[in-house]
């Protein structure tokens, strides 16, 4: 009775103390600059991935501060108006966003560890301690070294001298994407031939060759380095987990980017597989970055490009622009064969667009990729163009409104309402700029393009029309008889 009451006391004093630090305008500035290593959470407090972690977060604050030398864990609320111009500062573009701060506030670098606290707690623990472990035996290397992570590892004759230091800066820098490790004896590694005695960088990674030496110490000439050879050559996409840091680190590269997707089941997927190997090797130093994808795992890739499973195999280009070419049902010896016609510039680009309706009769015309250019910019006419999702409430609650102002300029030619399903068709991103729906615009018969920002009523819009429209031939004429 009693070790159950005192063990709930306990329990009751430790919810009351917060270990997570409160932050905002007003005291970041002071804490930060006193902490050598501090993490910061920006959140918002309706944001429901920021409900979710704050009690780890807290956990993990709890656990941190018993620590040898104590990690610090501290939150903002970025949703504040005071503290906007932290979030703005920090370039904060989403919720919760989670930053380490080093030297005061002087170095800022990304937490791309884990959510829940035993994570959170091991991933800081490192974060905190050198930026570069010692390997001084196997035990080390191989604790160090394997699984599905890439670890960057100097071999020196001694930890001193320019290389040396250089690689030490490298790994502070790049410190929160990779794991990195030096040692006097490049016998205690795994993998390979070991008599090398340095200075050299070796990279160990779970694909291609397993391992990659590099010599040049330059800081740039390394960063680039472990950059690039830590991308498979063929990056693969399926639901092992283990692969997903290789498919952001895809998606986020800056070349343009080839998806081969398949069945990974199929007969046909070893040839496949081996021959768009042969020809991401030949292409990868231009401007192309090569992923392979397994049709199960892939269904969003599909429903975002405007795919269908009876075009697999297929290849899929996009390009930076949003400009994509596709390559449906190819085999494997033509692969080689189309990517050089892309090169040279001989594929036409694919475009994601519903059939253009036989019958359009309706108040409200069906506008599709395939129909923009003749319905909204060759006709001459003064459209207003709705880009919708089905699923959107606050389109449905639009569309007997809009029903209605095309139904108002039903006798008047030179206008037309119209509208566009923008889950299932592609928009040209240099016009327009839909970040949500739905999104209305306005295209005049001269050319001029305008978003509608005010009132979705039937009166609004009509005033926006009648404003921006432009006068034609027969109106004038209109005028000049009266």
């Amino acid at each position: 009775m009693f070790s159950s009451s005192f063990t709930k006391i306990s329990a009751d004093e430790s919810e009351a103390k917060e270990f997570v630090l409160t932050l905002d305008h007003s005291n970041f500035s002071d804490t930060i600059s006193k902490h050598n290593f501090i993490v910061v959470e920006f959140y918002a407090p309706w944001c429901g991935h920021c409900k979710k972690l704050a009690p780890e977060f807290e956990k993990a604050a709890s656990i941190l501060s018993k620590h040898d030398s104590p990690v610090f864990l501290a939150k903002v609320d970025a949703n504040e108006e005071t503290n906007k111009g932290l979030a703005s500062e920090f370039d904060i573009k989403g919720f919760p966003t989670l930053k380490i701060l080093r030297n005061g506030g002087k170095t800022v670098q990304d937490y791309k560890g884990p959510r829940d606290a035993n994570g959170i707690v091991d991933y800081l623990k490192k974060q905190s301690g050198p930026a570069s472990a010692e390997i001084k035996s196997v035990d080390d290397a191989s604790s160090l070294i394997g699984g599905n992570k890439i670890v960057v590892v100097g071999v020196f004759p001694k930890f001193s001298g320019e290389e040396y230091d250089n690689f030490i800066a490298l790994a502070e820098k790049l410190r929160s994407d990779y794991e990195f490790a030096h040692t006097l004896d490049a016998k205690l590694l795994p993998r390979g031939e070991s008599s090398v005695t340095g200075p050299t960088v070796r990279l160990f990674k779970p694909f291609d060759e397993l391992f990659v030496d590099f010599q040049d110490f330059h800081v740039e000439a390394l960063e680039k380095f472990v950059e690039e050879s830590s991308v498979p050559i063929v990056t693969v996409y399926n639901n092992d987990p283990n692969n997903h840091p290789f498919v952001v680190k895809f998606f986020n590269n800056p070349n343009a980017k080839a998806m081969l997707f398949l069945n990974f089941n199929s007969e046909a997927a070893d040839s496949l597989k081996t021959k768009y190997r042969d020809a991401a090797e030949q292409y990868r130093n231009e401007g192309l970055s090569f992923l392979v994808g397994d049709i199960e795992a892939s269904q969003g890739a599909f429903q975002y490009f405007g795919l269908k499973e009876d075009q697999a195999p297929l290849i899929i280009i996009q390009h930076n622009d949003g400009q994509k070419f596709l390559k449906p049902n190819v085999e494997a010896d033509h692969i080689s064969t189309w990517l050089k016609e892309y090169k040279d510039g001989k594929v036409q680009p694919f475009k994601k667009s519903e059939s253009i309706p036989e019958v359009n009769n309706e108040p409200v015309k069906v506008v599709v990729s395939d129909s923009l250019q003749d319905i909204v910019f060759k006709s001459g006419k003064n459209v207003l163009l709705e880009f919708y999702a089905p699923w959107c409430g606050h389109c449905k609650k639009l569309a007997p409104i809009l029903d209605e102002v095309a139904v108002s300029y039903q006798s008047d030619p030179d206008v037309i309402i119209a509208k566009l399903d923008a889950t299932a068709n592609d928009i040209p991103s240099g016009t327009f700029d839909v970040q949500g729906y739905p999104t209305l615009y306005f295209k005049s018969a001269s050319g001029k393009i305008l978003q509608h920002e005010g009132d979705r009523t039937k009166e609004a819009i009509v005033d926006f029309i009648e404003k921006n429209r432009d006068k034609t031939t027969q109106q004038e004429q209109g005028k000049d008889e009266l």
